[in-house]
C-alpha cells in the first residue's frame, strides 16, 4: 500500500475516526495500519507516553490497494484512496477533544475491548457516533488473550452482547470483526520509526486484513462539494507549531472549500489575515487541498504562539458571534433537565464555550423538522464532514415574524 507515485493523479481524502473507551487498544490498532505519519501522531507527546495513554488527537494514514466499486461510481477520476485515521482519546475528561475529532471524520471505527465488552466510554463513543456518522464498524480488539480453543466461540459471545446493546442505535447492523491489534498487547504507545510498509512499528497482529476489508466494503462516498464553485474555505486546526526559517506551520482539516499557495487566509478570532506560504499533506507538497484533506498550511509572520486550535477561513466568510438559533435533540441518554436558562457548555469544531440555553418551538418545528429530514434539506456549507443532516437534525431557514411557545 505504497503512497502515489504521480503528482498530478487525484487522491482522494476519507477521514476514519477510530474511537472506544481508555485502554481498548485505539492507539495500537492505528499503528498498525498506519504507513504515513504525521507531527501529530501516536501518542508524540511526553505527557502521552509517560502516561500511556492518548491526550490529544492523532492523525496518520494509509492507502487502499484499489478503489471501492462504491467510490469509483461517484469519483470516476480519482486513482488513489487516502484513509486518514483520526485517534481520539478514549478517557471522559478528555470528551470535548473527541467531540473535536468527531467532527471532521466520514465514518468510524469503534474499538471495544473483547475481554470487557462495553465500558462507560464506549457508550460516550456511541452517542458522539450517532450525531456525527452513519458508518461505522466495531473491531473486537485483543481476542489474542482468549485461550485458542475457545477463542472462537468467546467472540461470538462478545458479538453477540454488543448486538443487543446496539440494537436501540442506527448501528444495529453494524459490521464486527474479531482483530489483535498487537498480539500480546502494548501497555505504553511508543513512537515508532516511519517505514513506508503496513504495520510500521513491527508489532505482531491478527486479522487486520478482515478490518481492511469491512473498510472497503463499508466506507462510504464521501460528502464533499468539489462541484460546487465558489465555496468558502473553513480549516479546523488542531495544531500548530513554528519552523525555523520557514514561517508557523497550521495542521487540520479542510471543511468546506479549496486554498491554494498565495491565497489569504483570515483568524477570526485574532483579526488578522495572512497569505498562504505552501502546503503539504502527510509531507507531500500539494498545490491545492479540498474539503476533506488532512493537510499542513504554511504560513509567513504568524506567531505560533496566538493559536493553539481554532479556525482560519476565507477572509470575511467566519463572525463571531454572541448568539446563535439551532434545531436540538435531547441525547437519550442524558437523565438530567433541560430548562430554558440553564447554563451548558456548546461545542463548535474545536472551541468550547459557557452558554445560557433558551428552549422553544419545539411543537411548531416538529413537522417542519421530519419535512426536511425527509428531503434531506439542509442548504448552505456543510458544518462537518459526515453531513448537515446526519445526527437527523436539519438545517432549517427561521422566520423571525413566526410565533413559538416558549418552553
Amino acid at each position: 500500500m505504497s503512497p502515489p507515485q504521480e503528482k498530478n493523479e487525484r487522491v482522494l481524502n476519507i477521514n476514519v475516526g477510530v474511537l472506544g473507551h481508555v485502554d481498548s487498544g485505539k492507539t495500537s490498532l492505528v499503528k498498525t495500519l498506519s504507513t504515513l505519519l504525521s507531527t501529530a501522531s501516536l501518542d508524540k507527546s511526553a505527557q502521552s507516553r509517560q502516561r500511556g495513554i492518548t491526550l490529544d488527537l492523532g492523525f496518520s494514514a494509509f492507502f487502499l490497494d484499489d478503489i471501492p466499486p462504491q467510490i469509483a461510481s461517484t469519483n470516476p477520476d480519482v486513482r488513489k484512496i487516502q484513509i486518514t485515521l483520526v485517534d481520539c482519546p478514549g478517557h471522559a475528561s478528555l470528551i470535548r477533544t473527541i467531540i473535536g475529532g468527531a467532527q471532521i471524520i466520514d465514518m468510524m471505527i469503534l474499538v471495544v475491548d473483547a475481554t470487557k465488552g462495553l465500558q462507560t466510554q464506549t457508550a460516550e463513543c456511541l452517542v458522539i457516533a450517532e450525531m456525527t456518522t452513519k458508518n461505522m464498524i466495531v473491531a473486537l480488539n485483543k481476542i489474542d488473550l482468549f485461550p485458542p480453543d475457545d477463542r472462537v466461540s468467546k467472540v461470538k459471545q462478545v458479538e453477540s452482547r454488543i448486538r443487543s446493546a446496539l440494537r436501540s442505535t442506527r448501528f444495529a447492523d453494524a459490521p464486527m470483526v474479531g482483530i489483535s491489534a498487537c498480539v500480546g498487547g502494548e501497555k505504553v504507545a511508543a513512537v515508532a520509526e516511519e517505514k513506508q510498509a503496513h504495520n510500521i512499528t513491527g508489532q505482531l497482529s491478527t486479522n487486520i486484513d478482515g478490518l481492511l476489508q469491512l473498510v472497503k466494503t463499508h466506507v462510504p462516498p464521501p460528502n464533499r462539494n468539489y462541484d460546487k464553485g465558489n465555496q468558502p474555505f473553513h480549516f479546523a486546526i488542531d495544531h500548530c507549531f513554528p519552523i525555523k526559517g520557514q514561517g508557523t506551520v497550521i495542521t487540520g482539516t479542510a471543511l468546506n472549500g479549496s486554498a491554494k499557495p498565495n491565497d489569504f487566509l483570515q483568524f477570526p478570532e485574532l483579526g488578522i489575515e495572512k497569505k498562504i506560504k505552501s502546503m503539504q499533506m502527510f509531507r507531500r507538497p500539494v498545490t491545492e487541498i479540498h474539503q476533506g484533506d488532512r493537510a499542513g498550511i504554511c504560513i509567513a509572520n504568524l506567531d505560533a504562539k496566538l493559536i493553539e486550535r481554532g479556525v482560519a477561513s476565507t477572509p470575511g466568510t467566519v463572525s463571531l458571534v454572541t448568539s446563535a438559533i439551532a434545531v436540538v435533540r435531547k441525547v437519550k441518554y442524558f437523565n438530567g433537565k433541560l430548562q430554558s436558562n440553564s447554563k451548558f457548555h456548546v461545542s463548535v469544531g474545536h472551541n468550547t464555550v459557557m452558554a445560557s440555553v433558551i428552549f422553544f418551538g419545539a411543537k411548531e418545528l416538529a413537522e417542519k423538522t421530519i419535512t426536511a429530514e425527509e428531503k434531506d434539506d439542509v442548504g448552505g456549507p456543510s458544518v462537518s464532514l459526515g453531513g448537515s443532516s446526519v445526527s437527523g437534525l436539519p438545517r432549517l431557514k427561521f422566520n423571525f415574524d413566526d410565533d413559538f411557545l416558549f418552553q
